[in-house]
């Protein structure tokens, strides 16, 4: 009789979107062990969500995807630890405490953790990042109401950002938000959007200073952070919360000895595979060789974190196949305003020589749609709608039929999410992109 084979033993280091999407799917795919290590929680929970908490719109257990029964239930075992050290040739990994674990394919979805650009006093009590479990927590105890933080200070102008000032504006807690650009997110979007979310965030009465930069956080005798300066200015700001949300770098410190090929992230090929056989890279910690297209090397997005959970489980179960996320589209929320983006528009700072927006906003100063257009073709590029939700499948079907723009404008309300809404400004739109000059 052949002696029995032992299982093989998929380990995944990291239980968000991307590490959670490949263990599911690995399952209904094999009978292979799987174990999920995470320091961070016991169970998969959805970290878009951890806003909603703090603003009292949902509890921490409504925003696990799955009951706690589910793992056990799917065979998938979860070990809560930190991995402090992997070492490929051994295949086995260090764990906090000295305990190790052998494996067989090694999965690393560890995320990102947020930048800190070594200002003195950013490892004081009450400055923090807005990422994970633990730091909504943090959060908890060092703004918990207006009484206790009579000022919190933002450092960074990004999507984590605004977010955080939504949050503690929701609890009543003066914002001063300190962002680098000269306009908000302008390094993304095109200058009429920024502007608009600029005026949007003074509306809510939060202290934007544009055009500045952190110097330093001062500390009081008990070593926590009580007031920040302005490095152009000198300005002293008082606070007692300072949240560091300059953008965010995947987590891969512990793997610097490893030999596992290292950039920003963790290096992979299209199969999201690293140098080292047998261990993958998925999700914000993977770092793509060359970029797809115009998209970044490091994507920290939810739905490409997903999919590539997916593909990673196809190459593991015997159907190697490469990571190809189609078209590029996201969405966000500033503040009340919903914004999604389908295909490309560049920033001003960054529009390639042919690409030429079509832009639109409303009179109420809260919806507005960006249009990029080839100049030479007239091809549709890509779309920016704020206040106006949009239809995924259908913009995605007309990139891929590269449709011309004049289609797209003629055909806008076929996309729209809420038609009857559209409808009362579908006119006027068309009627702008008719008598508009073009902004080259």
């Amino acid at each position: 009789m052949p002696l029995h084979q032992p299982m093989e033993h998929i380990v995944i280091i990291g239980n968000g979107i991307s590490g959670v999407t490949a263990a599911r799917h690995i399952r209904k795919q094999s009978d292979k062990r799987i174990t999920i290590i995470s320091a961070e929680t016991d169970h998969f929970f959805s970290r878009t969500a951890l806003m909603y908490i703090y603003m009292g719109h949902m509890k921490y257990e409504h925003t696990k995807p799955y009951e706690d029964w589910f793992w056990k239930k799917n065979n998938i075992e979860l070990k809560r630890a930190f991995v402090q050290q992997v070492k490929p040739e051994a295949g086995e990994l260090i764990l906090s405490g000295g305990e190790t674990m052998a494996y067989d394919k090694l999965i690393l979805a560890v995320g990102s953790k947020p930048n800190k650009f070594g200002w003195p006093g950013q490892d004081l009590d009450g400055v923090q990042g807005l990422y994970s479990f633990n730091d909504l927590q943090e959060l908890e105890l060092n703004a918990p109401n207006n009484k206790v933080c009579k000022r919190a200070v933002i450092v960074g102008g990004g999507l984590i950002g605004i977010e955080l000032a939504e949050m503690l504006n929701s609890r009543g807690i003066p914002v001063t938000f300190l962002v680098r650009e000269t306009s908000f997110w302008n390094g993304v979007l095109p200058s009429g959007e920024s502007e608009m979310i600029n005026r949007h965030i003074k509306k809510h009465h939060i202290d934007l200073h544009l055009g500045v930069n952190l110097k330093e956080i001062l500390s009081d005798e008990n070593g926590k952070a009580r007031a920040v300066v302005i490095a152009e200015t000198g300005e002293e700001i008082p606070c007692d919360l300072v949240g560091l949300t300059a953008g965010v770098t995947p987590n891969i410190d512990f793997l610097k000895d490893s030999g596992i090929e290292l950039g920003r992230g963790i290096k992979v090929n299209r199969f999201l595979e690293t140098n080292k056989p047998g261990i993958y890279a998925i999700g914000d910690c993977a770092e793509q060789h060359e970029a797809i297209g115009n998209r970044r090397p490091v994507e920290a997005v939810w739905y490409t974190g997903r999919m590539m959970g997916e593909v990673v489980a196809q190459t593991i179960c015997g159907n190697r196949i490469q990571y190809n996320p189609g078209h590029w589209f996201n969405s966000a929320k500033f503040f009340d305003i919903e914004y999604q983006t389908y295909g490309w528009v560049h920033s001003d700072q960054r529009k390639p020589e042919y690409e030429d927006h079509f832009h639109w906003i409303h009179p109420d100063d809260t919806k507005c749609i960006t249009i990029a257009t080839h100049r030479d073709s007239g091809k549709f590029l890509g779309i920016n709608t704020f206040g106006i939700r949009m239809r995924h499948d259908i913009f995605d079907k007309w990139l891929t039929e590269e449709r011309s723009t004049d289609y797209v404008i003629q055909h806008l309300g076929a996309a729209n999410f809420d038609p009857e809404f559209y409808r009362s400004f579908e006119t006027e739109v068309l009627s702008a992109y008719n008598s508009q000059t073009v902004n080259v």
